[in-house]
């Protein structure tokens, strides 16, 4: 594993940020890209009315979508690129310094979030998809963003083992807990075998570690015989969506099933959630998978959907620009083309309302802003940050 050297000190990466941040809004004025946000839609929820803003346009299969302290935004395309968005829309240059990325099939560069402390440190986290061993696997990155794009950039976890002959089922999402300690999503490589069974391995998993890629103490399988430490928990398919529940703190995420089967899951300390023993999905083939719907000591997902509609991105609402909304789950979908609205009781899901079928848009990632509103990227070659508004 390649470690990077500790963070400069908090008082050197500030004047770093505070040199930097305008020089680098000069630099994002001056690009060709489309800045005036525009109106595409006007929807009604059963519990709101609100506009559908697009507020940036023309980027490649955008993945993921963080928001910094000045007011911008960062953004990932899949094919490599990282840019900077300013307040008007206005999108950078791809940055300099995001590490090389596999970017065929599924792979390519996947999620971006900020250190917790990014306001003193300037760190961000990156995870992707790297060539390895005639193969690729998920890795993920952290550097310093500077003027130019990113520092002192290096490795700090990569999952074992590479798996050739697959550009599929990566994973990609990363979540800081409250504790501070990192949650990696790993999917499963697009294989129906039981490799997300197999503790030996990353393959399946969600991973915790440490910001540095060291593995916390704590973590379930630390000290266990055939079993790798940074584990979190296992039998996963291919976690596009990540959270954290806004009272508990709890890992939220979800996952693609087969034809059927997507789920999502509150990943526990050790357990198993069973892929590919149990699904309630079926192969694509129409073949059944595993041995059913459930097993002794494989855990049940808090919801399913089947069909399927292909998950992607999401958060929970707690801003308070759509107060019906509050404590609301929001889950992209890629297949069905549509924004999933879930309404909770406790920890159970009590009802699901879709919203915005009309656009027909593959959503990628859903990020609850901090000016309490709602965003969402598009999956597509041409794809567009969207911003959700009150219509009044």
């Amino acid at each position: 594993m390649t470690r990077i050297r500790p963070p400069a000190s908090p008082d050197l990466a500030a004047r770093r940020l505070r040199v930097t941040t305008p020089a680098a809004l000069l630099a994002l004025a001056a690009m060709p890209w489309r800045a005036n946000a525009r109106q595409i839609a006007t929807e009604r929820s059963a519990r709101a009315r609100f506009r559908v803003i697009e507020v940036a346009s023309g980027l490649a299969n955008p993945w993921s979508l963080a928001f910094l302290p000045d007011g911008r935004r960062l953004v990932t395309e899949r094919p490599g690129r990282l840019r900077l968005v300013d307040p008007d829309g206005r999108l950078s240059e791809p940055l300099a310094g995001v590490p090389a990325v596999f970017a065929r099939g599924q792979g390519g560069l996947f999620d971006v979030v900020p250190s917790p402390q990014f306001a003193s440190d300037a760190t961000l986290y990156l995870c992707y998809a790297e060539a390895a061993d005639g193969g690729a696997r998920t890795a993920v990155a952290r550097g310093r963003l500077g003027e130019r794009g990113l520092t002192d950039v290096g490795v700090v976890f990569r999952q074992q083992p590479a798996i050739s002959g697959s550009t599929r089922h990566f994973g990609g999402r990363l979540v800081f807990g409250r504790d501070g300690l990192l949650y990696v999503t790993l999917g499963d490589r697009g294989s129906e075998s039981d490799r997300a069974q197999d503790l030996t391995s990353h393959i399946g998993t969600v991973v915790r570690i440490r910001p540095d890629g060291s593995v916390p103490p704590d973590n379930p399988f630390v000290g266990r015989p055939g079993a790798l430490p940074e584990i979190w928990s296992y039998g996963h398919r291919n976690i596009q969506g990540a959270t954290l529940h806004p009272q508990t703190g709890a890992l939220w995420v979800h996952e693609h099933g087969a034809r059927g089967g997507d789920e999502i899951n509150r990943p526990e300390p050790g357990k198993n959630y069973g892929w590919p023993v149990i699904t309630h999905g079926i192969d694509y083939s129409g073949a059944p998978i595993g041995i059913g719907s459930a097993a002794p000591g494989m855990e049940q997902p808090v919801l399913h959907w089947t069909p399927s509609i292909a998950p992607s991105g999401m958060a929970f609402y707690t801003g308070d620009r759509f107060p019906d909304w509050q404590g609301n789950l929001f889950v992209g979908a890629l297949k069905d083309r549509m924004l999933v609205r879930l309404e909770l009781d406790g920890e159970r899901i009590a009802h699901q309302e879709n919203l915005l079928t009309s656009l027909r848009r593959r959503i990628r990632d859903v990020r609850a802003g901090p000016d309490g509103l709602i965003y969402l990227l598009t999956d597509e070659s041409a794809g567009q940050i969207l911003r959700l508004e009150p219509a009044g």
